[in-house]
């Protein structure tokens, strides 16, 4: 009977929580898809391995008896994927780094530049996706470095440096009322309909803009739910409603938008787009250490422009 992996850790994730939606959290996958490994590893081992009511979630003793045996099978294959990832960075020179769209279009231009300047031979595949799909591809070895949203519930395998907030702006058509104006606040948005990302694929973008609201006792009024951001300033020129995005947005230079810098109530740190870079912890490697070192040393100055 063959295991698969992955059901083994998401049997771990709900033994070490007892919560389904944290355990899903913690994994980076949705609880829906979460509850599917279980019961699939239940088929397989024909065996119930949690009782579950409305309340609460317990072991069953068929769980508990292999607990122990599932932590040294995770271990195992970790071990295996360290292996294996260092086998691939000592058979090529080239530094992967992911990246969602924010910093790929807002950061990477300028620190690639950067990068030539102090290091001419390191050589930078760069790679654009979603930090839900960016996560998995460090834990695997894919990639090397990511800049990414940290989730609120953080893989202890990876390490992450917050490297600032980016600034946010409000997408609206040229002809609104409040385009003239040299900053708009949340509760000027209060009666406007909002165009929000999908909350499945950028939770923290989603959430952003749900608790500036929430934080001065408004409700987000939304009246269209998008993915891309190209997509949502988009809808924004065909009136569909307003936005908050990050600033590099405005690069898009679509006809008949604005952007207006959003006024931030004080201490709305958490409700804030934060970039960070993550990667493996406990591994070595030359050229992201490299890489990371011009990172750092010119942070503040890649932050006047994000």
């Amino acid at each position: 009977m063959a295991l698969d992996i992955l059901q083994i850790k998401s049997f771990l994730a709900v033994a070490e929580t007892l919560h389904f939606g944290r355990a899903a959290q913690s994994l980076d996958i949705l609880p829906a898809s979460l509850g599917r490994q279980i019961r699939l590893l239940e088929e397989k081992l024909e065996c119930r391995l949690f009782l579950r009511t409305t309340r609460s979630v317990t072991l069953t003793e068929a769980g508990h008896s292999i607990l122990d045996d599932a932590r040294a099978l995770v271990a195992q294959a970790e071990r295996l994927e360290t292996k294996i990832r260092d086998v691939r960075k000592s058979e090529t020179p080239v530094l992967k780094v992911g990246a969602i769209d924010s910093a790929a279009a807002g950061l990477m231009p300028r620190l690639l530049m950067m990068i030539r300047q102090e290091h001419p031979d390191l050589e930078v595949q760069l790679f654009e996706q979603k930090t839900i799909h960016l996560l998995p591809k460090l834990l695997s070895g894919s990639i090397d470095i990511a800049f990414c949203r940290p989730p609120d519930v953080r893989d202890q395998r990876l390490n992450f440096r917050t490297l600032f907030f980016e600034t946010a702006v409000v997408a609206l058509p040229e002809t609104h009322p409040l385009s003239g104006n040299r900053a708009i606040s949340i509760s000027e948005l209060a009666d406007e309909p909002l165009i929000v990302p999908d909350r499945r694929s950028r939770p923290h973008s989603h959430d952003l803009t749900i608790k500036l609201f929430v934080d001065i006792g408004l409700t987000a009024r939304i009246a269209q739910v998008a993915e891309e951001k190209q997509t949502i300033v988009n809808l924004v020129a065909a009136g569909t409603g307003l936005a908050i995005v990050p600033r590099w947005t405005s690069r898009f230079q679509v006809p008949g938008v604005a952007f207006v810098p959003l006024s931030m109530p004080p201490g709305a740190t958490r409700s804030k787009l934060i970039l960070a870079a993550a990667w493996t912890r406990g591994t070595r490697d030359a050229k992201r250490d490299a890489f990371l070192s011009v990172l750092e040393k010119n942070l503040p100055e890649l932050e006047r422009t994000a």
